[in-house]
This record gives C-alpha cells, sequence and structure tokens, in this order.
C-alpha cells in the first residue's frame, strides 16, 4: 500500500506542484487549503506525513503542528513545514513545536522529495 502525504497549503500553484511531485514518487495524495481542513484530513485519511504551510486564514500551521504533535493519536505522523517565512526565528519556532523538518519557499524540487522519501524510510 503506498503511503500517505496530505499536502496542507493554500497557494493554488504550490497545491498543483506539491501533488504532482508526491504522486510521481508514488505516494498517496490529499489536499487541506487551510488549518482546520488540515486537522479534519489528518483525522480521516491518516497521512503518514503532512507537508504544512505556515500562513493560513484561522489555524495557522503552528496551531496544527502542534495539535497533531500534542495528540497521542496523530503524534507519529511526520511534519515537514514548507514556508516562505524561512527566517532562524520561524525555524526555530516550527521545530520547537514539533515538526520534524522545515523547508523553506522556494525549494528545490529534488530537495523536496528527497527529504519525504527519507522521513518515510523510502530513500
Amino acid at each position: 500500500m503506498a503511503k500517505r502525504v496530505l499536502i496542507a497549503d493554500d497557494e493554488p500553484n504550490i497545491v498543483i506542484s506539491l501533488e504532482f511531485l508526491m504522486e510521481q514518487a508514488g505516494y498517496e495524495t490529499r489536499v487541506a487549503t487551510n488549518g482546520q481542513e488540515a486537522l479534519d484530513l489528518v483525522a480521516s485519511f491518516h497521512p503518514d506525513l503532512v507537508l504544512l504551510d505556515i500562513m493560513f486564514p484561522g489555524k495557522s500551521g503552528y496551531e496544527v503542528c502542534q495539535r497533531l504533535k500534542s495528540d497521542a493519536a496523530t503524534r507519529d505522523v511526520k511534519i515537514v513545514i514548507v514556508s516562505a517565512k524561512g527566517r532562524g526565528i520561524e525555524v526555530a519556532k516550527a521545530l520547537e513545536l514539533g515538526a520534524d523538518a522545515f523547508i523553506a519557499k522556494p525549494f528545490s524540487t529534488r530537495d523536496l522529495v528527497g527529504k519525504v522519501r527519507e522521513m518515510l524510510g523510502d530513500a
């Protein structure tokens, strides 16, 4: 069975790109366009990994990350923050809240796919 990746981003061009990359790499994908939708999809889709943006209306990616990592049912889901907010303070905050990795936009598609494969044990 293919491993599952949830893409949580509200930028259509990023979503299309990430969805294509993950499907080409052999992963089953779903897309959330806001923080609450991401939490709902984690509960129903049970992804192995979430590619999570920080900037959302309503619940931020930080809140989503913290909620997932503080819940015993979802704490093992890998979280890769993919954000244009790539300064040291944002990276530190994401990692402090439980993110497993941080990739700054714009990103190298090869690096992103490599990081996902590494985190899911497919490297």
